[in-house]
Order: C-alpha cells, then structure tokens, then sequence
C-alpha cells in the first residue's frame, strides 16, 4: 500500500502544507479517477436501453423515469450522511465497500425479472455509489493542495463526466448484440481494476475527524431527497397526485427537521454554518443546475434519437461522443481559467454553452435532424459542463476545513447526483406530461372506431413504447400510430428543453448576483481558512486577525481538530448570505 502524506490514525495527521501531493500521485489519483468512473459509468449506461427496457417489460413513461433516476436516487440521498460516515471511520474503508458491492448488485439489475426489481437494483446502486464516490473527491481534497489539488479536480471531474457521457456508446454496442441488461455489466471489469488499485494505492486515515457521526442528521438527509425525487417523479402521474403532494409535504417537513438537528447537535454531519458560506452554497446551486442539465439532456436526447429519428442503440450512444470529447478537452483549460479570472467568470462560461446548447435543442432538434445538429447541441453541452464542473467543485472544497472534506466532496457528488435526480425528474414529468397530452388530444381528434377502445387507449397514451407495441397489434393503423406518438413525444421534449433553458437562466443570474469576482474571492477564502485554523495548535494566535492580501496565493485548508465553524457573522469583514 502507497505511503500517505500523513499516514496513520486520524489524531497523527500532520498540517498541510501549500503544494502538497501523494507518493505514487499518478497512481493514487487514477485510482480514484477509476473508482469515480464505475458510479459514473452506472449512471448513464441505462438512458440508452430505455426504450429496449420499455419494449420489454411493457413499462410506463413513469416506470422508464424512475429506472433512469434511481441511480441517481439511491445516490444523492446517501452521500451526505456516507460522506460524513467516511469522514469518522475511514474513506477508504468506505470506498473499498462501495465498489466492491457495486459488481452484485450490478449483476441484480442485469438479470431483473421486472421493471420493478430493476428499479429497486437501480436504487441500491446508487447507495452502493454513494459509500465509494464521495470518498474521491474528500481524498483528493485532503491529499492535494494547492494548485495541484484544482488540477486533479478538473481531471476528476472533466474525465469523470465524459465517461458518463461515453456510458451509453458502450451500451448501445451491447444492445446491438445482446439483452437490455448487458448494460449493467460494462462496469464489472472496471470495478475489478479500480478496487484492485484502491486496495494498493490509495492512502488510508488522511485528515479524518474523530467527531461522532450524526445519525439522526443523516437518516433525516436521506428521507429529504428521496422524498423531494419521488414527488417530482409522480406529479404527472394520473391518479398519483395524493401521492406526490404527500411526498412533497414529506421532503418539507423533514428539511425542516434536518435544518434544527443540525443547528442544536455538537456534531452536525452538515455544518449549517459552512454551508452559509457565500462560496460554498452559490457554488453548490450552481453545480446542480449544471451536471443536471447534462444528465438531463442525455435522458431526454437518447429517447429522441431512438423514437424519433429511429437511431440504433450503438448509433444513438455514437451521437454524444462530442459530449464527451469536449468535456475532456476543456476540464484543464477550466482548471487554467479558475487561476487566472476567478471561479465566477469560469462558470458563467460554462453556462452559456449549456444555454446554447439546450436552444439549440429547442430549435433544431425535430423529427428529420440531421446529425450536426445533434451533435452541436451535445458538444455545447459538454463544453459546459467541462467549463463549469471544475469551479463548481473546487469552490466547495476550498472554503471547508479539511478534515469536513466528506460534507464537501458529498455536496458536490450532489451537485451532479441530485442535480442529475432532479433535472432528469422535472424533465421526465415534463416528457411524460407533454406526451400524454399531445397523444390525448390526438386520439380525441380521431375518427371514432371500435377497435379504439378505453383500453387501447390508455396503452396509446401510457409512453412511446407502449404506442409502438399497439402499432403491431393494428399494422393497419401503424403509420398513424407511429407519426402520432412521434409528434407527442416530440411536444413534451419541447416543454422539457424549455424547463432546462430556464433552469440554466436561473442558475447564471444567481452565479452573477452572488458570487464573488475573483480578488473577492480569494479574500473570502483566505478568511475562511485563517478562521477555521485560528483555534488550532499549529495556528498562531493571531492568524484569524492577519489581513489576507486579495492578490496572494489561495491557501490551502490545513486539518484541525473537530470543532464546529464559528458562524459566517463572526468574520473580521462580515458578509451577508
């Protein structure tokens, strides 16, 4: 096993000094690139099979939403409280867990009975991804510093994000040769190689808290999101609209209830008064607008491009490679960009090239596209996300004290998790709302006949899938089945392209409006640093009351003993939420 930079149990660590790297530091971090990769890899391989998956099983546009953000689900409900779980007993011991339960249950999902299980195998993925995911993002903040901790942030989240995007290429391959649930088998060989490299390489007890983990705190976390994505999920559901009021009401009443355990525990798992911080929570909005917005359009993208355009599988995979090429390509350039012009003029960057991208969806994105504009759109969007991803990310983890690295690096595995939950949700019910009222209002305009009966129907209306299965049954009626549910699905990808414009204009205005410009932020950050060390042994007396030059270097965060962050009002130079 590497040598650590402070190995040993969490009470030995040393302090961190500016420019600080692992031995083996190329191994380390692919290692952990690897490991990010498998929950990446099994967050995107099933928006390619959904329509294979919906032909199969004969499942509603519901069902097909909610096997797609299961993953997701599982993911961002967890990774809070798992992220503060690794933070006490050891992220390594977390992230070796993680993936190794990620190959049965992998192989769950793959051999699914039905829709039912597979969505339940989906789930438990993503709790299985939320043990080893945001062990990578904590282990890289408390390993690197410096400028070398926002390069490994940028190759970590510009690599990580294209091998989402390279997800459904290589399932689309499978689903050209073999069953829907060959999918969820890609990652196997790679989860092989990533536990065998985190078991040989990857550092364990680094700047880890002894603080006990709040239990409670974590369980109310994970009834929250998971409530706040089911509700959204069953909105447009007929028949469900009980159901996803209860939901909503659930998600409010339990935030509301995470909010005051967290502000009276000795310990809170997510420390309300860093979260306060001005870097922390705009950045942590922006993040989830932006990695949703990617996940967004690839769940709506690849039913489009099989439905609509009649795309193969390994053809409608193929069609995101721009995504994904542009993601890589960009990531160091953001890295470059945050140092020169600051985190606020990076992100704007990169929301004006999702903006592009989704009007660009909006416009050009209809039944007879031809590919270049498919492939704008995706490229547009991957450009974003590469500009974006890294300030997003390395905002969070410079504004927290170290050895809080699982509250940060859980934050933003949020971003792109709940971001992803979200976004895909809010889209899917806008699919799903725009679907079945385009296909109502077309079946309402029909002729009568007898073969169209109430059952019929409600098949015709159920998803695009279930319409093509009646278009077998009645091959006299096929082209018009066929040509109608194309236009409906092509009416509710339109309500979902103008929801993520919106959301992407919301995002950009709050990005304007509330963070700092760049000497701004680097004052801010050396504040939150000299005040979450002032306490410490190895800080002098007076470190919290030393002016921080706005032009100097932006310190990196040295570990400290478990103490609570004194609230954002207490700052030598307040600032206001």
């Amino acid at each position: 096993m590497a040598d650590s930079v402070s190995p040993g149990p969490p009470e030995a660590a040393a302090p961190e000094r500016d420019g600080q790297a692992p031995a083996r530091q190329g191994l380390v971090l692919g290692a952990l690139i690897l490991v990010a990769a498998v929950a990446n890899l099994n967050l995107a391989v099933a928006n390619v099979a959904l329509p294979s998956i919906g032909a199969a099983f004969d499942s509603s546009q519901t069902t097909l939403d909610l096997i797609a953000v299961g993953y997701s689900l599982g993911l961002a409900a967890s990774v809070i409280y798992l992220g503060g779980l690794g933070d006490r007993y050891g992220r390594k011991l977390m992230l070796v867990l993680g993936v190794s339960l990620a190959i049965p249950v992998s192989v769950l999902a793959a051999y699914a009975p039905n829709d039912t299980v597979l969505t339940a195998a989906r789930v438990l993925g993503g709790l299985t991804a939320g043990m080893a995911y945001p062990t990578t993002l904590a282990l890289i903040t408390a390993l690197w510093s410096g400028a070398g901790r926002t390069r490994s942030i940028a190759l970590w989240s510009g690599i990580g994000g294209a091998i989402a995007a390279l997800g459904p290429l290589l399932s689309g391959w499978l689903l050209e040769s073999f069953w829907w649930g060959s999918v969820f088998l890609v990652t196997l060989p790679l989860a092989v190689v990533a536990l065998a490299l985190a078991v040989l390489f990857v550092p364990s007890h680094v700047n880890e808290t002894t603080d006990p983990v709040d239990h409670p705190g974590g369980v109310l976390s994970i009834v929250v999101v998971a409530a706040l994505v089911l509700a959204i999920n069953f909105a447009p559901v007929p028949d469900r609209g009980r159901l996803s009021i209860g939901l909503a009401a659930l998600a409010l009443v339990t935030a509301a209830a995470f909010i005051l355990r967290e502000r009276r525990t000795a310990h809170p798992l997510y420390d309300l008064a860093i979260a306060g911080r001005r870097i922390f929570w705009v950045a942590a909005v922006a993040g989830i607008i932006v990695f949703g917005t990617l996940m967004g359009a690839m769940f709506i993208g690849q039913q489009y491009l099989q439905n609509v355009l009649g795309y193969s599988t390994f053809d409608a995979g193929l069609a995101i490679l721009p995504a994904a090429a542009l993601m890589v390509l960009v990531a160091p350039r953001s890295a470059k960009l945050v140092e020169s012009v600051g985190s606020r003029v990076t992100l704007l960057v990169g929301y004006a090239s999702c903006l592009l991208g989704f009007v660009t969806m909006l416009l050009l994105w209809d039944e007879g596209t031809a590919y270049w504009a498919i492939g704008l759109g995706y490229a547009l969007i991957g450009a974003g996300v590469g500009f974006a991803g890294t300030p997003a990310s390395h905002s969070l983890t410079g504004s927290v004290p170290v050895n809080r690295a699982g509250m940060a690096s859980g934050t933003a595995d949020l971003q792109r998790d709940l971001g992803g939950a979200i976004m895909q949700s809010i889209l899917g019910a806008l699919l799903t709302a725009g679907y079945v009222t385009a296909a109502t209002a077309d079946i309402s305009g029909a002729k009568p006949s007898p073969e169209l009966t109430a059952q019929v129907q409600a098949q015709l209306t159920k998803s695009f899938a279930s319409a093509e299965a009646i278009g077998q049954r009645y091959p006299q009626y096929a082209d018009a089945i066929t040509a109608g549910a194309k236009q409906s699905f092509l009416d509710g990808a339109d309500w979902a392209y103008l929801a993520g414009i919106v959301a992407i204009l919301l995002g950009a205005a709050i990005v304007l409006l509330r963070f700092p410009g760049r000497a701004e932020e680097r004052r801010l950050l050396g504040e939150y640093h000299a005040r979450d060390t002032a306490a410490t042994p190895t800080a002098s007396p007076s470190s919290a009351d030393k002016p921080v030059s706005p032009d100097a270097p932006v310190p990196s965060d040295a570990p400290v003993p478990p103490q609570r962050a004194a609230p954002e009002g207490e700052a030598t130079k307040p600032e206001s939420v």
